[in-house]
């Protein structure tokens, strides 16, 4: 099986990509791949929070009004807002302007970064799968999407990271055409705040979610890091098409009804 890898650093994080090509598939296109690293860099470009030039930052400040934004920043705000209603306010990219923790690089009065990876990584899929690729892997940070399978025979297989030992997987899943994201506290610490009280979530150290839209999934692990535990797996279970597994602050394993299909350690 021929395959093509490429790792970007981008948005704070590596960005891992692999194309592999099955003995009846297209040739892998490299421009598509080329095409995605450039989807990346225009994503930082519209959203990013650690720089004030983003239409993202200047709409928080008032210098940009939404109806001017660009059509993929009205789309994400579109999908947050979505979010905001499903939750109940659990996931809020407004949680910034409330927050009640001390000034630091990336937090914005407005930052749709619980959503935005899992969407823009889901929008580089489409690239992939325009241009023909029929298996793929993609890695952002713990927001992965995967089609098609590694190998003729074989699932993807992948490793979600231990919330406390960086060299250690807490589980791991087989999965194809699946979308997997986990928030928590990982790369920015207690990053994620509770939009309720300006304060870090707690009871959750971290929120695996797999299911068919990226995007979704990764707001769906925000909101349940920020409604803990009981209230949050609860909530997680009514969600149609999506399971997950959560590790509590005291290291408990707590799983959805069917998240143990895809979780074979």
């Amino acid at each position: 099986m021929q395959s093509v890898r490429r790792v970007v650093e981008q948005w704070g994080t590596v960005i891992s990509l692999d194309v592999r090509r099955c003995d009846d598939d297209p040739p892998i296109d490299e421009g598509a791949i080329d095409a995605c690293v450039a989807w990346f860099a225009r994503v930082d470009d519209l959203f990013s929070t650690w720089r004030r030039d983003t239409e993202i930052m200047r709409i928080a400040r008032g210098e940009l009004a939404v109806d001017d934004s660009s059509p993929e920043v009205r789309t994400v705000l579109e999908l947050c807002e979505q979010m905001r209603l499903e939750s109940d306010g659990a996931f809020d990219i407004s949680f910034g302007a409330r927050a009640k923790v001390a000034p630091r690089p990336g937090l914005a009065p407005l930052d749709p970064s619980g959503l935005v990876k899992g969407w823009a990584v889901a929008r580089a899929g489409d690239l992939l799968r325009d241009a023909g690729a029929a298996n793929f892997f993609v890695n952002a940070g713990g927001d992965v999407l995967t089609r098609g399978r590694a190998d003729a025979t074989h699932a993807w297989r992948l490793g979600i990271q231990h919330p406390w030992v960086r060299d250690r997987v807490a589980a791991v899943l087989t999965v194809t055409d699946a979308a997997v994201a986990t928030s928590g506290l990982y790369e920015r610490g207690d990053h994620v705040l509770d939009p309720r009280t300006g304060l870090p979530a707690t009871g959750l150290a971290s929120v695996t979610v797999v299911g068919p839209d990226l995007a979704i999934a990764d707001a769906y692990a925000t909101a349940t890091v920020v409604l803990g535990p009981g209230a949050g797996m609860h909530w997680l279970t009514t969600r149609v098409g999506y399971e997950g597994m959560a590790i509590t602050d005291d290291r408990a394993v707590l799983l959805t009804p069917g998240f143990d299909r895809y979780r074979v350690s």
